[in-house]
């Protein structure tokens, strides 16, 4: 379903850059499924990158690009896991979801279906603290 909105060029660079994020957290969170050790670890991160699909899909209904994932962070972070080790790891994650959920509190008014995807943020980066419980 493509949204009826006509997006202005800033609305639509907002979008996209956060599509964009989306897509690089769906494809971080699929690699440290397949690298963390810890069955659990594992599920939620297979859940999030699901979560995270669903986020990136928000942003493309209004941007109504296909974006690819840039490899980056799901090179770099399943690295810093492996040798740092999910205590140093796992609160730059989130981090990242707190910061996320952040940035998309000015576009709520603008862009209505982005609360949910807001809320998952802080949901997501809640679930990835409880997993060092």
């Amino acid at each position: 379903m493509v949204m009826n909105k006509t997006l202005t060029k800033k609305q639509m660079n907002e979008c996209l850059t956060a599509q964009q994020g989306e897509m690089d957290a769906v494809y971080m969170y699929e690699k440290l499924a397949k690298r963390v050790k810890d069955d659990a670890d594992k599920k939620a991160f297979a859940r999030l990158a699901r979560d995270e699909a669903r986020h990136a899909d928000v942003f493309r209904k209004y941007t109504n690009k296909e974006l690819k994932p840039k490899i980056a962070k799901g090179i770099f972070v399943p690295l810093v896991y492996q040798v740092l080790g999910k205590k140093k790891v796992y609160p730059m994650i989130a981090k990242g979801e707190y910061d996320a959920a952040d940035k998309y509190k000015h576009i709520i008014a603008d862009f209505p279906e982005v609360e949910t995807v807001m809320h998952d943020e802080v949901r997501h980066g809640d679930a990835v603290m409880g997993l060092l419980k």
